[in-house]
């Protein structure tokens, strides 16, 4: 009950955009199981493109829709998914924005891999800057992959 009261709390841009990142971030979990993951890019590339107008709601409220989106799904809070999502809702709403994929070897010597979004020179979802400082970034994903 206090879930849906909080739901009802937001403004109606706010929930929408909650509905948008709960298919989108579905989306993008079921496909990097079942699609290799440049189809998944190519498609988050597409539903990402510039819709024209800015809705307004801050970078911020657009990340908390992702992570909210992200509980509610089975492994929906992996870095990957969540990154995608995020990247395709900025760039739908016209806010540049960087995808980062980052390597680094963990303690135990295996690889370890981590994904992030950028924008403004800041990370908008995926860590915090002292904890990404052990990552090493792929180059840019960025424009629509081929």
């Amino acid at each position: 009950m206090r879930r849906a009261r909080k739901f009802f709390r937001l403004s109606a841009g706010e929930r929408w955009l909650l509905f948008k990142a709960l298919a989108l971030v579905a989306f993008v979990r079921v496909g990097t199981w079942v699609l290799p993951f440049r189809v998944v890019r190519r498609i988050t590339a597409r539903l990402g493109r510039p819709a024209g107008r800015d809705d307004l709601l801050a970078t911020e409220r657009i990340a908390w829709c992702v992570d909210v989106a992200g509980k509610y799904l089975p492994d929906g809070r992996n870095c990957l998914v969540q990154a995608l999502s995020m990247h395709a809702l900025m760039e739908r709403r016209g806010r540049p924005s960087r995808l980062r994929i980052g390597v680094t070897k963990g303690y135990d010597g295996e690889l370890k891999a981590h994904a992030w979004v950028e924008s403004d020179g800041k990370i908008v979802i995926g860590g915090t800057e002292p904890d990404l400082e052990r990552f090493v970034a792929f180059p840019d994903l960025q424009g629509e992959p081929t």
